[in-house]
């Protein structure tokens, strides 16, 4: 039973079966995945929060015959009946809980600031907001920019310094050179430099392979010119010797 899927909403389910069975706290605990006080909290009406309950024979997590079995045995552990259908999330804004909302405006500020390369698309994705309210904030008309501070996304816990440090480098790989301030003529003139030295090496090589080339040919020109005197001063010389 420790490997038992747990049900979609436990902390709604726990209440639904404190209010409405006869099951004890350690049945609903276990069933639910949560600790005994915690069930206890929510019969006492002490819990910290109060939830809706979410009735689990609806949802087919339970069945009424198996309410029964564990009313009618303390002892008895309830069985899921049907696991609940995990929830994927769809693809939309970063979704960030109410206590830090207020700080997006100051963390999308930073990155206007510090980052200008990043795209309103990647900051609506990092911090998950919108190209409105980006705007707003980039020309100042945001209803509350008075009280608007810069601040670090990450200190403020809207994304964490990976993201951040993704999103950065991917921003600069699309900038163009134009855009890139003082570091892109370094980056050109590297490139160019060593271009530079390519084309010199080759050229170098070309020529030495050029002159090489050239030497044989006048090494194999000589060689000829000289065996042809050799000929003729022979030629001659039998001449001689006939008269």
């Amino acid at each position: 039973m420790a490997d038992q899927p747990k049900p979609l909403m436990p902390h709604a389910t726990a209440t639904w079966l404190v209010d409405n069975t006869g099951l004890s706290f350690e049945q609903i605990a276990e069933f639910c995945g949560l600790h005994i006080l915690e069930v206890q909290a929510m019969a006492d009406d002490l819990a910290g929060s109060k939830y809706t309950g979410r009735d689990p024979v609806h949802s087919g997590e339970l069945t009424q015959a198996e309410i029964e079995k564990g009313q009618a045995d303390p002892d008895y552990r309830l069985k899921m009946q049907r696991a609940p259908v995990a929830v994927s999330r769809t693809k939309g804004p970063r979704y960030t809980p109410v206590s830090k909302r207020q700080d997006k405006p100051d963390g999308i500020a930073w990155i206007l600031r510090n980052h200008p390369e990043i795209s309103d698309a990647q900051i609506g994705k990092l911090i998950g907001t919108t190209r409105n309210t980006i705007t707003a904030i980039r020309e100042r008309s945001h209803w509350n920019i008075q009280n608007i501070q810069p601040k670090d996304p990450v200190t403020l816990g809207l994304c964490s310094q990976r993201e951040l440090d993704a999103v950065v480098a991917k921003a600069a790989k699309n900038l163009p050179v134009s855009e890139e301030g003082e570091d892109a003529p370094v980056a050109a003139s590297g490139t160019s430099d060593r271009e530079k030295l390519i084309e010199e090496l080759r050229a170098e090589r070309d020529a030495n392979e050029k002159a090489a080339a050239e030497a044989a040919q006048e090494a194999e020109a000589a060689a000829w010119l000289e065996a042809k005197r050799a000929a003729e001063e022979a030629g001659e010389t039998g001449a001689t010797d006939e008269a």
